[in-house]
């Protein structure tokens, strides 16, 4: 992660952002730009963030550690949003892994400084209220289609959602779990979609070989829906 000295660039983002509805004060002179490449972290795990982010352009996804050692994928941010508001809210949250999926661009405020005045502002409260609802929501939806939904349609969604550049590289332990089924069945499908030629085995990964098929099976659990690369 890198911070940008760049104010024209800065101001495109915010203003293409709607970073300043966000908030009732004038958080500007406090608000310092970052780029972060794919596969960095924005925010590792059980470190205070020294700043709120808020994602003005890009993907994330979300890791926590179990008591057990494992490391588990718990939900994904998409731009705009903000990453480590419950920091903010409350000093005692132990963070949360945040990594880029592809590369982001954050806008950002120092919590040290920034604090008393965001806690103090009704509009920004309002807003990571309404943030978090959504969070909640978009993870009951989740539950609710890994119960209602094949395992081929879910997958395809998933691979839509977590690809860079064509490339798909989750862990199968890590995406079994936050899936809802067995690591067996997941090779299987995994195995269908490459003898289809929907994706191509390589080093690391898979290459997407047919990204209109993983889209029809995507929509197929909510017609209409934009989808990642769509």
């Amino acid at each position: 992660m890198k911070e940008i000295n760049n104010d024209a660039l800065k101001q495109q983002l915010i203003m293409a952002s709607g970073y300043c509805d966000k908030f009732s004060a004038d958080v500007i002179p406090h608000t310092h730009l970052f780029h972060i490449l794919a596969g960095d972290y924005i925010v590792r795990e059980g470190a205070l963030p020294a700043y709120m982010f808020y994602l003005a352009r890009g993907r994330t996804k979300l890791y926590v550690t179990l008591a057990n050692g494992r490391i588990s994928l718990v939900d994904f941010f998409n731009a705009p949003c903000f990453i480590g508001e419950i920091e903010v809210l409350d000093e005692t949250h132990a963070s949360r892994a945040v990594q880029a999926i592809e590369a982001c661009w954050c806008l950002a405020l120092p919590v040290k400084t920034c604090r008393t005045l965001l806690l103090n502002d009704a509009q920004f409260l309002r807003h990571t209220c309404l943030g978090l609802v959504k969070k909640n929501f978009r993870n009951i939806v989740t539950s609710t289609r890994n119960q209602a939904f094949p395992l081929v349609n879910r997958l395809a969604a998933f691979i839509l959602l977590t690809q860079h550049d064509g490339v798909y590289k989750e862990k199968h332990t890590q995406v079994a779990e936050y899936l809802g089924v067995t690591y067996r069945h997941l090779l299987y499908v995994f195995a269908q979609f490459s003898a289809e030629g929907v994706l191509r085995k390589q080093q690391g990964g898979y290459a997407i070989g047919n990204r209109a098929a993983l889209m029809a099976l995507a929509e197929e659990m909510e017609p209409g829906a934009a989808l990642p690369g769509h």
